[in-house]
C-alpha cells in the first residue's frame, strides 16, 4: 500500500472515531426537555429552555422553600442543578 494511501486511511479512521464520540455523546447528553425535567405548571417562565415560577432573578430568596438552601432539591426533590448545572 502507498504511503498516501496510508495516510488517507488514518485521517479516515480519525474522523470516524470522532463521529463517533461525538454522537455518542449526544444520546447521553440531557436538556430539559428530558422527560425528568417536568416542572409543576407554576413554573411558567421559559429562560433558555429551564422552566421558571416568578421571583427567579434571586433564587436564593424565592427558590430556597422548594428547591432547598442550596437549590438541590429541598422538599420538591428537583434541583436546580438539573438544568442550570454549575451556573448556580
Amino acid at each position: 500500500m502507498k504511503k498516501s494511501t496510508m495516510v488517507r486511511y488514518k485521517k479516515l479512521l480519525v474522523q470516524v472515531i470522532f463521529v463517533s464520540i461525538i454522537s455518542i455523546f449526544l444520546m447521553y447528553c440531557e436538556s430539559p426537555t428530558d422527560s425528568k425535567f417536568n416542572p409543576p405548571s407554576d413554573h411558567a417562565i421559559n429562560k433558555n429552555g429551564a422552566m421558571h415560577k416568578s421571583g427567579l432573578n434571586l433564587p436564593l430568596e424565592n427558590c430556597v422553600t422548594c428547591h432547598g438552601s442550596n437549590l438541590r432539591g429541598g422538599d420538591s426533590g428537583g434541583s436546580c442543578y438539573e438544568c442550570h448545572s454549575k451556573k448556580w
